[in-house]
């Protein structure tokens, strides 16, 4: 095993998961078991870090039962960002600005957890450590519920998330059938412009739930008044009608079903624009025109914080991709991102490999068109199986007075001489 006395720096990027920091938990015990000297947390990702702000980890994480809590707890333990770099040719003085940091940190393994805009990040800071000689490894650690990530099978954080969804709308099924009564029911599913989340509703469809009625993903134009007549002729045959809808659909127009309410508008520094109230304006409009009960429900944030339900294959592999990233860093790798590649189904085996970043980053992955019906209007088998091995097993919360625990820290932060801050 080849060892290290080198410093660590790891750093959690754009939305968090429900196992995000099981990756992050991987990287600091493999890091410090390989004899790293220091693994320091960036705090709030690069942003955070070109203000000097970052912690040392082992003075937080004291021991296995620490990692344990880490493993289980929601949200970006260090804190997140969304924070663009520019073109290197565009303004060099802030990549000298964070090297120069790095280089008085004595850091040469730096880790970045997070999606296709923290793999832009990756990118970015291998090209121009090669271009500039310098020694320190970038290596990319995948996560992101929306599970658009190209070449890599699935990313960590989706198995929880397509979990979660399953259970609640199968529980959002039941709850609807409570009344005699006609009602129909929107659900909002996270995912922007790919449908794997909002397909994950299919999940719900067992021996004792017929799953939802409809789902629609954003792979496929959104007609909304071909999407009407459904729900109309529906309506006359069910009590209770669930529709799953991905926050993403467009029309043939290419607008978002959202942009026709007076929803947030919002855009990051990616450009992202904030995806809200498709859900609402179907609901407002079917309880107008069909004039039934309805219900719009936005699951928005806690598809991805929901850590009392995670998939436990999920927090394994992210625990085993923060692992590995380190192992390969440590082996000499760069500019690269561990990527899951899927060995079988039954039994599901996965392994963990390592792929090109900037083949990674900015790029899009989609559900394949085969796999949702000729009508768009739902999932096919072959989504069922490749979801289904991600959901699998559970790990039961550390539970305190009843209620989950997790490791949370004091907000430290090191100024520029090394003086500690509250």
């Amino acid at each position: 095993m080849k060892e290290t006395k080198g410093n660590v720096i790891v750093g959690q990027s754009g939305g968090p998961t429900a196992v995000i920091n099981s990756s992050l938990a991987g990287v600091y015990k493999t890091a410090k078991d390989r004899g790293a000297k220091k693994v320091l947390g960036m705090l709030h990702g690069i942003q955070g870090l070109l203000e000097e702000r970052y912690v040392d980890l082992s003075e937080h994480i004291k021991d296995n039962l620490d990692i344990e809590l880490l493993k289980r707890t929601p949200s970006a333990y260090l804190g997140s960002c969304r924070f663009k770099l520019p073109e290197i040719h565009d303004n060099r003085e802030i990549y000298d600005k964070i090297f120069e940091i790095l280089n008085k940190l004595e850091i040469e393994y730096f880790f970045y957890i997070g999606g296709n805009d923290s793999m832009d990040t990756i990118k970015k800071l291998s090209d121009y450590a090669l271009l500039n000689g310098s020694y320190i490894r970038f290596i990319g650690v995948p996560k992101t519920i929306d599970n658009d990530l190209v070449a890599t099978d699935h990313t960590p954080g989706y198995g929880s998330a397509a979990k979660y969804i399953g259970s609640i709308t199968k529980e959002v099924i039941r709850d609807g059938l409570v009344y005699d009564q006609q009602n129909v029911t929107i659900l909002e599913v996270m995912g922007r412009n790919a449908g794997w989340l909002t397909g994950a509703s299919a999940l719900a469809r067992c021996e004792d739930c017929e799953g939802p009625d409809m789902i629609f993903l954003p792979e496929v134009t959104f007609d909304v008044d071909l999407f009407m007549k459904k729900i109309a002729e529906l309506h006359k045959k069910k009590k209770s009608v669930v529709v799953a809808v991905s926050e993403g659909v467009k029309t043939a127009d290419g607008r978002y079903v959202c942009e026709q309410t007076d929803g947030i508008e919002f855009v990051d520094a990616f450009g992202h624009r904030q995806l809200t109230g498709t859900a609402r304006y179907l609901a407002e409009k079917i309880n107008k025109e069909v004039g039934c009960k309805t219900r719009a429900i936005e699951f928005n944030s806690l598809q991805r914080c929901a850590s009392h339900i995670v998939s436990r294959v999920d927090i394994t592999e992210a625990y085993q991709v923060g692992g590995a990233a380190v192992k390969e860093a440590f082996d000499g790798e760069t500019g690269k991102m561990v990527i899951l590649k899927r060995i079988s189904d039954d039994p599901y085996i996965c392994v963990t490999d390592l792929y090109d970043v900037h083949k990674i980053a900015n790029a899009e992955k989609k559900v394949p068109r085969e796999w949702i019906n000729k009508t768009g209007d739902y999932v096919t088998e072959a989504f069922i199986n490749y979801a289904k091995p991600l959901i699998q097993a559970e790990l039961t919360p550390i539970m305190t007075e009843g209620l989950p625990r997790h490791l949370y820290y004091t907000d430290i932060t090191k100024n520029k001489d090394g003086q500690q801050l509250l």
